[in-house]
């Protein structure tokens, strides 16, 4: 867990020195936000997969406050609750996947009140946990959770955030992943219930969030 959060650091520091050398307005830009998740991942074959609810805070860094129109860019480090409700068979239940996200957004404000943002995310999944863990079978190589999930996703986010007054932002986006969410079975036998088989398609997670916040 220590290189995830070596590398996030390290990108975070050089977005915002990018961004403060680029923002020549002198305005810090910098902003807290928090939210609620609607979260399912996609792609499954042989585990039927549902929404299932989770939340969302972190910071953001973004100059430019005082432009009414034109591009600008959002750079983010947000703590991120998602996963799945599953069923396989008779069984069902929940996986949760906690992320740390990295979207760096390209920004365009319609007027001072709407703000459109597209752009590319990275994650890294800092825990799992599933309400029936227990391995069924002595050939499963795997003990944790996390053990059947890739530790880093990637893809697309964009949504809209409109701002009321100064400092006040609502929005919602969407995060569409690329990346498989998890890791490649070589066998089924001894798999849990919420890992699709062998022979199943890859998990990749959708995310849905609405939030609201604050930027100074």
């Amino acid at each position: 867990m220590a290189k995830p959060l070596v590398i996030i650091l390290f990108l975070s520091t050089l977005a915002f020195t990018a961004g403060a050398q680029k923002n020549k307005a002198g305005s810090l830009g910098i902003g807290l936000k928090a939210g609620y998740n609607f979260a399912k991942v996609a792609g499954s074959s042989s585990v039927n997969t549902a929404n299932t609810s989770g939340f969302h805070i972190g910071g953001f860094y973004s100059p430019g406050g005082n432009k009414s129109k034109g591009f600008g860019y959002r750079t983010e480090i947000i703590y991120s609750k998602q996963g799945y409700d599953f069923v396989k068979a008779n069984t069902t239940g929940s996986v949760k996947l906690d992320y740390i996200l990295l979207p760096q957004l390209t920004t365009f404000s319609i007027t001072k009140f709407v703000q459109l943002q597209l752009g590319a995310q990275i994650a890294f999944l800092i825990n799992a946990k599933a309400d029936s863990a227990v391995n069924n079978g002595s050939s499963n190589p795997y003990n944790k959770v996390a053990d059947y999930y890739n530790k880093f996703d990637y893809g697309f986010a964009g949504g809209v955030e409109v701002h009321p007054i100064k400092g006040l932002l609502i929005g919602a986006r969407l995060n569409i992943s690329l990346a498989n969410t998890n890791k490649e079975q070589s066998v089924s036998i001894g798999l849990p219930a919420y890992i699709p088989n062998a022979s199943g398609a890859d998990l990749k997670n959708n995310v849905l969030q609405i939030f609201a916040g604050w930027k100074f």
